[in-house]
């Protein structure tokens, strides 16, 4: 693109209609205080970029800070940043609206379908609206099956392949090592572990302001007579995995732990302070009866370009400069990166560390690309919902199973908040 050359009457060379282009000038770019060094690094790999960095909070805790200040910027008519991270991943649901739209779509001429073809299978498909992609994602959390192979080689047990061997095993431990640990269901995020890899059709979007959900459905039951299973076995914690009486009390009863892919470093490593040479991970857990082994994903963060961008060049180049990085500057990435040339990178480097028991590299590439993509990224929190519902209720000594109606109703109620059709 020239300088102040004007795409604006051509909104089939991007895929919408794009503002009068001027190849100087200058791209601004709103991060979190965790990716400030990668931007950092950009412009020092970039001297003569023109990107101004601010920092804000990222979305942090459900804050919608990317949405809140957009819709002023849409008032005003300016101000809008010409890319933005967020640690969610669901400002498809809002800004990807067919002609008023604030984000860019990126597969229809912005980027390189090569580029994109190098994230992880199915990784895009959170931001991705009746074939409109609209982020660059930065980091996975995919959900893989974390053990402590000292303990499991001690017992003599053998790491379970499917749910079925999974709960076989919890209830062998139960019996012959009581207070061990094969799971824990004291966070919010829970269904994201448990419920998606069972595909439960609890989070399904199927369109920008479409939602189908029924969480009476056989696959969703299946996944919560499980965790009643386990809960009340006491194989499977109630505590938050961060709270203080979980650190205390069980940090050394964890054997198993299906989790995302940052439980090795931000968990195990960091949090229950596990020593070096016990833990390692293996492959998601597959339900028998599924044609695919699909799993869940716990987190990662995306970069979004907006539309009204005047340097639509500059602004993507960042975007894929910045997540196709391994390293941080000289630190290694915080988390696994969706690009997969970088996750082989990262992967690698986070092996030679030498706190893992056993290779993480495969397991977790596998599971990269195995993200059941029937769990969707909505305006509103699943795991609020849950935490609001099911874990209140658990706290009072109900069932999960018990609990699937008033997750339902809870579901369609924020739904319908946030102006969404609710199918089953």
């Amino acid at each position: 693109m020239g300088g102040n050359s004007s795409v604006a009457d051509s909104g089939s060379k991007y895929g919408f209609k794009a503002a009068s282009q001027d190849s100087k000038a200058q791209v601004t770019v709103w991060v979190d205080s965790t990716r400030e060094p990668i931007a950092k690094a950009y412009n020092a790999a970039h001297p003569h970029a023109q990107v101004k960095i601010v920092t804000y909070d990222g979305n942090a805790n459900g804050s919608n800070t990317f949405k809140t200040k957009t819709q002023l910027f849409d008032r005003a008519g300016s101000g809008w940043p010409d890319v933005a991270f967020t640690t969610d991943n669901n400002s498809a649901s809002w800004g990807s609206f067919s002609g008023t739209g604030d984000l860019a779509a990126v597969n229809k001429g912005l980027v390189p379908q090569t580029t994109l073809d190098n994230f992880a299978k199915g990784s895009l498909d959170v931001c991705t609206v009746k074939g409109v992609t609209y982020c660059f994602r930065n980091d996975l959390a995919q959900n893989v099956l974390w053990y402590n192979k000292k303990l499991m080689d001690k017992f003599g047990y053998t790491v379970p392949t499917t749910w079925e061997q999974y709960q076989q095993l919890a209830g062998k431990v139960a019996a012959e090592h009581p207070g061990y640990l094969v799971g824990t269901a004291g966070d919010a995020w829970t269904p994201e572990i448990y419920m998606w890899a069972a595909q439960c059709p609890a989070n399904g979007v199927t369109g920008a302001k479409t939602i189908k959900a029924d969480t009476a459905d056989p696959k969703c039951v299946r996944a919560a007579k499980m965790l009643d299973r386990l809960i009340a076995d006491k194989t499977m914690s109630t505590l938050s995995l961060f709270g203080s009486d979980f650190v205390k009390n069980e940090a050394d009863k964890v054997l198993m732990l299906p989790g995302p892919s940052w439980y090795g470093g931000s968990v195990f490593q960091g949090t229950l302070k596990t020593p070096a040479g016990q833990i390692a991970a293996a492959s998601p857990l597959k339900w028998a009866d599924d044609a695919q082994t699909v799993t869940g994903d716990v987190g990662g963060g995306a970069w979004w370009i907006s539309s009204h961008s005047k340097n639509l060049k500059a602004a993507a180049d960042f975007a894929t400069w910045v997540t196709g990085q391994a390293k941080y500057g000289s630190a290694l990435a915080p988390t696994y990166p969706a690009y997969v040339p970088a996750a082989q990178t990262w992967a690698g480097e986070t092996q030679k560390s030498g706190y893992y028991a056993d290779d993480i590299v495969a397991p977790l590439s596998q599971a990269a690309g195995q993200v059941w993509s029937g769990w969707g990224s909505a305006q509103f929190s699943q795991e609020a919902i849950w935490a609001k519902v099911v874990q209140a209720g658990m706290a009072q000594g109900k069932t999960v199973v018990s609990q699937l109606p008033a997750w339902q109703t809870e579901i369609e109620n924020q739904a319908r908040t946030f102006g969404y059709e609710v199918t089953k």
